[in-house]
C-alpha cells in the first residue's frame, strides 16, 4: 500500500512539473506529421480492398481468396509489430519513422505488378511489414512532444488520421480506378508517401528537454512480455483491433454484395461511417480530458472513457443485424461502431507512456499491436470463410448480419479485459528503475 502511494506521489509530482512547463508550439506541427503519415497509411491499405469491391480486380478474387489476401497482411503486421517498437525505440523517432514510411511505401506501389492472388497476397504482406511501424512511431512521438494530460488528445489527433484516410480513400480511389486504372492509383499514391518522407526528414527532432529520457536503457522484449499490463493488454487487442479492420476491409465488398452498389456510388457513400469514426478520435480524447480537469485521476479517468466508448463500439455490431433494414441504417450502424472504436483508441493509445518509460512506448505498442495482426490474422480469415459459406446456402445478408454479431460479441470480450485484468494505469516502478540503472 505503502509502495503504491509512493508511485501515485511520483507520478503527481511529475504531472505538476509538466503542468509548469510550457509545452513548445512545434508539438502541434509534429502531431501533424504523424496525422498525415496515418492518412497515407490508410489510402495504402484500402486501396487495394475497394479496387476489388467491383471490376477486374473482384473477378479473380473471390470472397475466400480476399479474406486470406486480408489475413498475409495481418501475418506481416503481427510479425513486424514484434520487432519494429523495438527497433524505433533503438533508432530514434525521426529514423524509425523515416524507414517505416520508405518501405510501406515502396510495398504500396509494388501492388501495381501484381496480376494474381499470390502476387498481391505477397504484396499485402511486405505492405503489413511497412505499415506496423506507424503507429509504435507515432506514439513515441507524442510521448516526446506531448505532456501526460494531453496525451489523449495528441493521440486522438494523429489516430484520426486513420478515419480521415478512410474518408478520402473511396472517392480518391474511385476517381483514380475508374479514370487512370488500379495501377495508376497504386503509383499515385505512392508518390504522395515520398513527399511526406523527404517534408519529415527535414523537419523533425526530438526536443532536448526529453532527448536524454527518450534515449535511456531500452528493455528487452522478455522483461517487457513479464509485465502484467503489457500481456493482458496485448491480449485485448487480439479481439479489439480487428472490429475496426472488419469495418474498413470489408465495407466496399459488403456494399456490393448485399446491396448491389456499384464502385462509384460506394465511394462516394462508403466515407460516411468514417467521418463519423473521425470524430470519435477527437472527442474521445477531448472527453478523457475534460474529466481530468474536473478532478478525476488520469488512471481513472482513462478507464471509464473506454469502458463508455468500447460499449458504443460493441452494442450496435450485436443489435444492427436485428434493425438494419437497408444501406443507409447499415451505414449508420458501421458509424456508430466506428465512433466507438476511434475514441475507445484515442485513450487506448495513451496507456503505454502512463505505465512504462518514454524509452519503451514504441516497444510496447509494438508487442500489444502483435495482439492486434494476431487477432487480424484469425478474424479476416473466418470472415471470408464465414461470408462464403453462408452467402452460398443462405444470402448475403444473414452471412454479413451473423459476421457483425461476432464481431460485437469479441468487442466486449476485449473491453473487459482491459477493464478488469490490464490493472491500475500508473507507471510501473520496476521498469523505471531498471532504465535508470
Amino acid at each position: 500500500m505503502t509502495e503504491e502511494f509512493d508511485i501515485m506521489r511520483k507520478i503527481s509530482a511529475n504531472e505538476s512539473l509538466l503542468n509548469q512547463t510550457t509545452p513548445s508550439r512545434m508539438r502541434w506541427v509534429m502531431i501533424s506529421f504523424a496525422f498525415v503519415a496515418t492518412v497515407l497509411n490508410y489510402l495504402h491499405r484500402l486501396s487495394f480492398n475497394y479496387l476489388t469491391a467491383k471490376g477486374f480486380l473482384h473477378d479473380i478474387i473471390p470472397d475466400d481468396y480476399f479474406g486470406y489476401i486480408g489475413s498475409a497482411f495481418f501475418i506481416a503486421y503481427m510479425i513486424s509489430n514484434g520487432f519494429s517498437g523495438f527497433v524505433i525505440d533503438k533508432l530514434g523517432t525521426k529514423i524509425g519513422y523515416s524507414l517505416s514510411m520508405a518501405f510501406w511505401t515502396t510495398a504500396g506501389i509494388l501492388h501495381a505488378l501484381a496480376m494474381s492472388p499470390f502476387q498481391f497476397g505477397f504484396f499485402r504482406f511486405l505492405l503489413g511489414v511497412g505499415e506496423a511501424g506507424n503507429w509504435p512511431s507515432a506514439l513515441k512521438l507524442t510521448a516526446e512532444w506531448f505532456p501526460a494530460h494531453e496525451r489523449s488528445t495528441a493521440s486522438g489527433i494523429f489516430n484520426s488520421g486513420a478515419a480521415v484516410g478512410a474518408v478520402v480513400a473511396p472517392p480518391l480511389i474511385a476517381w483514380l480506378g475508374s479514370t487512370y486504372g488500379w495501377q495508376t492509383t497504386f503509383v499515385v499514391i505512392g508518390v504522395l508517401g515520398y513527399i511526406w518522407l523527404a517534408a519529415f526528414w527535414f523537419t523533425y527532432y526530438t526536443p532536448k528537454e526529453v532527448l536524454k529520457e527518450s534515449q535511456a536503457r531500452i528493455i528487452p522484449p522478455r522483461k517487457l512480455l513479464k509485465t502484467h499490463f503489457v500481456c493482458w493488454f496485448t491480449l485485448s487487442k487480439v479481439f479489439m483491433d480487428p472490429v475496426w479492420y472488419f469495418i474498413t476491409f470489408w465495407i466496399g465488398r459488403y456494399l456490393a454484395d448485399v446491396y448491389h452498389w456499384d464502385l462509384v456510388k460506394i465511394g462516394w457513400f462508403a466515407m460516411f461511417p468514417f467521418i463519423v469514426a473521425d470524430f470519435g478520435n477527437i472527442l474521445g480524447g477531448l472527453f478523457t480530458q475534460y474529466i481530468i480537469k474536473k478532478g478525476v485521476e488520469i488512471p481513472k479517468a482513462r478507464k471509464i472513457s473506454v469502458a463508455i466508448f468500447g460499449l458504443i463500439m460493441g452494442l450496435p455490431l450485436i443489435l444492427g443485424p436485428f434493425i438494419i433494414t437497408g444501406p443507409a441504417g447499415a451505414l449508420v450502424i458501421l458509424a456508430i461502431a466506428g465512433f466507438g472504436y476511434a475514441a475507445y483508441t484515442a485513450n487506448t493509445l495513451a496507456f503505454p507512456a502512463d505505465v512504462v518509460p518514454q524509452s519503451a512506448t514504441a516497444s510496447v505498442w509494438g508487442i500489444g499491436s502483435v495482439g492486434a495482426g494476431l487477432g487480424g490474422v484469425i478474424f479476416q480469415s473466418v470472415s471470408g470463410i464465414v461470408i462464403k459459406n453462408l452467402s452460398t446456402h443462405y444470402n448475403y445478408t444473414i452471412a454479413y448480419g451473423t459476421v457483425f454479431i461476432g464481431y460485437g460479441v469479441i468487442t466486449l470480450i476485449g473491453l473487459a479485459i482491459v477493464l478488469f485484468l490490464t490493472g491500475p494505469l500508473v507507471k510501473n516502478q520496476e521498469l523505471q528503475d531498471y532504465v535508470d540503472q
